[in-house]
């Protein structure tokens, strides 16, 4: 496994580098979709040796209060490209740093731990980039008293992030959580890929 340096990797980092926003969907469907924000903000260079994401999942109407945040490192697996996830081990700390650099960058590496099994596997298809997370059932959420295995599906385009999040029963293999209308469909508000330490990469 190594860091990113083939083609494929750099456009799927410059591609996933915004502020994304389901505006329009959640506008056209308000009793099914919230309007949310997803931030994949670029950390530095010296964070990861290579190139990393910190990310924020945040409500539009409470853009400080984040229900989602994580550490994503990216790196070459064969002809597959592989984002680690982290999660952060006192997360309110950091919440904002999506659009405060200042919070951003006291971020270390010694505040955040491997998310076991976690890990998105992402494929170029044509324009657009499709994801999933790492075969196994093995990365586990408990929710609502329920240890669930998480199925996570993702396409990427220049433009454009659609994502869907379940989290199945370990025994049943019934829905426990996610979304039953389909994906969200975000659209890029704001491009942060000039801040990706390519030239070092």
């Amino acid at each position: 496994m190594t860091s990113v340096k083939n083609n494929d990797s750099i456009l799927l980092c410059q591609w996933m580098a915004g502020d994304f926003s389901n505006r329009q969907q959640s506008f056209s469907q308000p009793q099914q979709f919230a309007h949310i924000h997803i931030f994949f903000r670029p950390l530095p260079f010296d964070f990861f040796n290579g190139i990393g994401f910190y990310s924020e999942q945040v409500y539009d109407h409470d853009l400080w209060t984040p229900y989602r945040q994580g550490i994503h490192r990216v790196v070459t697996r064969g002809d597959d490209i592989y984002i680690e996830n982290y999660s952060l081990v006192d997360p309110i700390r950091y919440a904002g740093a999506a659009r405060e650099l200042s919070i951003l960058k006291t971020i270390s590496v010694n505040d955040i731990k491997p998310r076991q099994h976690c890990g998105m596997v992402f494929r170029r298809e044509g324009e657009m980039f499709r994801g999933s997370v790492e075969p196994g059932n093995r990365c586990l959420i408990e929710k609502k008293g329920c240890m669930t295995y998480l199925i996570s599906e993702v396409e990427i385009t220049e433009t454009t992030w659609f994502s869907l999040d379940r989290g199945m029963d370990i025994g049943t293999h019934a829905q426990v959580w996610g979304s039953t209308s389909g994906h969200l469909r975000f659209e890029k508000c704001q491009s942060f890929a000039l801040e990706l330490p390519l030239d070092r990469s």
